[in-house]
């Protein structure tokens, strides 16, 4: 079955709401220029309440490597997720697994994918203005490419009203949502995120 991570939690309230609709992983976002930022204090006091069985996820850009490390001891994060031009030897000295997103303009962007031994690959839509989180698709037939190379998570543009297409197609191991269930940036509604969830998973 399709794992679900839903990114951008700001609050706990959206967190429970998220993890008791099925949410298999959290995803945090620790990147100043982002809409969805969290401060490492709040993250971490919000992870403390998560039930069992919920992965949390932090999400980096072009960070400095102490400070990876830093708030992922700090937070309890279960594994990085890094959105820049992080290169394999950072990846490697990154102290969690690693899931690592490269930005899909075409079948070219898979290059990468080789010289990277992370736990899994984000593979989300190119922007030149950001590094994630625009609500752009791709071309999914890069995303099927790319699962002989590694393993995928699909995200980029997804919302309740597509996921189930985008699923049927890829069959990544995961997708990866925020603003598709977003009420405004860093704030869920819930009913598009208990949709997408059953969407992902085929409760419909």
């Amino acid at each position: 079955m399709t794992k679900v991570k839903i990114c951008g939690i700001t609050s706990l309230d959206d967190a429970l709401l998220a993890a008791e609709a099925g949410a298999d992983a959290l995803g945090f976002i620790f990147f100043e220029k982002s809409p969805r930022n969290v401060e490492p204090e709040r993250a971490a006091r919000i992870i403390a309440a998560l039930p069992p069985f919920v992965q949390a996820v932090g999400l980096f850009v072009n960070a400095e490597l102490d400070y990876v490390n830093e708030t992922a001891d700090r937070c309890g994060l279960d594994i990085v997720q890094l959105h820049g031009e992080e290169s394999p030897e950072y990846c490697r000295l990154v102290r969690r697994r690693v899931m690592k997103a490269l930005r899909v303009q075409g079948m070219e962007s898979l290059a990468p994918m080789a010289d990277y031994h992370v736990a899994g690959f984000v593979l989300d839509a190119y922007s030149p203005n950001a590094h994630g989180g625009t609500g752009e698709t791709f071309d999914w037939e890069c995303a099927i490419a790319a699962k002989e190379k590694g393993t995928v998570i699909l995200a980029g543009g997804l919302t309740p009203d597509n996921v189930a297409a985008a699923v049927a197609k890829v069959a990544p191991y995961g997708v990866d949502v925020s603003s598709g269930v977003e009420l405004s940036p860093g704030k869920k509604d819930r009913e598009k995120v208990g949709k997408f969830i059953k969407q992902a998973k085929g409760f419909f």
